[in-house]
């Protein structure tokens, strides 16, 4: 997943910060809480996950 963070195009506030994740934006308030989804984000990316084991049924 590519992720970028940068300031948002075309704001009407010059203070608004976009997180691109491919082809979808999120907007924040400011570049500190743009950074911290970013951290947030890529840390349960990187958390181990377990696929849920699959219950066979009895025939």
């Amino acid at each position: 997943m590519k992720i970028i963070v940068r300031q948002a195009p075309n704001s009407s506030t010059p203070a608004t910060w976009q997180v691109c994740l491919d082809q979808h934006s999120v907007r924040f308030r400011s570049e500190v809480e743009a950074r911290q989804f970013v951290a947030t984000l890529e840390a349960r990316l990187r958390a181990p996950h377990t696929l849920p084991e699959l219950v066979q049924r009895s025939a």
